[in-house]
């Protein structure tokens, strides 16, 4: 078996098409094509469904997949070792949730690239439970994100809390929540969220479901702003830090809603595939980094 060919087969899995494989190290479309039919070959099996757009491994290929990016992690691991100085080097691919992007991508970032310049990094954003899957399916490396207080990832990734932080309910006066409703109140009343996939709205769902009550989403907004203008103009609640409401340009438009049987806190963690191998001072760098970042801004 060719480590070559591997390494091809790996990058069609992770990017999801030849022409991406290509383009990540740097080879002839056709010559991926060449390599991963080599691996097939070599094992006996077929490692992909052509069929599908992207293209998606086979049952075996995920299989291959995890043993593969274990190996390659292996002999990255191993040149780190004996190079001069022990200088890291190789791919770093790392997951940031968006409520955690602001802080991440500004001095922690710096700071991996001055500490390790040799590493070449690769940052994806999504939502944490999204996130949490692609590190222990190795196809990230390490990730940021956050999780209801009381809830700990899951036992196949290592976590490490970077601290906790209180979130806050926020409406207009013009929808007319009461200033402490009780949660069969909140119940009544629509909710301006996330998309499916956010941590926040996970929670207040599952709060509200497990008192068998109606979770109402009227509008679901990606952008921070746009949520806040619609929670200013009477939509619905809202969901936010206290940093965060302190930042908006909205914040006089709305006042704080305190129900006294719903606190909801956020643990930030940073997650990663046991062992870290040569990627375990990069991952405690910016875990570090990370908490500094967060405190300086107010997060927790």
């Amino acid at each position: 078996m060719n480590i070559h060919d591997l390494e091809a087969f790996v990058a069609v899995v992770e990017t999801g098409s030849i022409v991406a494989a290509s383009a990540r190290i740097n080879l002839t479309q056709p010559g991926i094509t060449r390599r991963i039919q080599n691996l097939e070959d070599s094992l006996g099996i077929a490692l992909l469904d052509r069929q599908s757009k992207p293209l998606k491994p086979t049952a075996a290929g995920r299989e291959a997949y995890e043993h593969g990016r274990r190996v390659l992690r292996s002999l990255d691991d191993l040149k780190a070792g004996v190079s001069p100085g022990g200088a890291i080097g190789g791919e770093f691919r790392l997951g940031i949730m968006p409520y955690l992007s602001e802080a991440a991508l500004s001095a922690p970032l710096d700071r991996l690239r001055g500490e390790f310049p040799q590493l070449t990094l690769r940052v994806v954003a999504d939502w944490s439970p999204r996130l949490i899957e692609q590190v222990a399916h190795s196809q990230l490396d390490a990730a940021t994100v956050c999780l209801p207080e009381g809830l700990q990832p899951p036992d196949d990734v290592v976590g490490d809390a970077l601290g906790i932080h209180s979130v806050i309910l926020v409406a207009s006066p013009l929808l007319g929540v009461p200033k402490a409703p009780k949660l069969d109140e909140l119940s009544r009343f629509p909710w301006i969220m996330n998309q499916s996939g956010c941590g926040f709205r996970a929670f207040i769902h599952h709060r509200f479901e497990a008192e068998r009550l109606p979770f109402d989403v009227a509008v679901e907004a990606m952008s921070a702003d746009l949520r806040m203008s619609l929670i200013a103009r009477g939509l619905g609640i809202g969901v936010l830090t206290p940093a965060a409401l302190a930042d908006s340009r909205w914040r006089d438009a709305v006042e704080i809603i305190e129900p006294p049987d719903f606190s909801p806190k956020v643990v930030n963690w940073l997650v990663h595939r046991p062992p870290a191998g040569r990627l375990a001072r990069p991952i405690a760098t910016f875990g570090e980094a990370l908490t500094e970042a967060l405190k300086a801004r107010g997060r927790f």
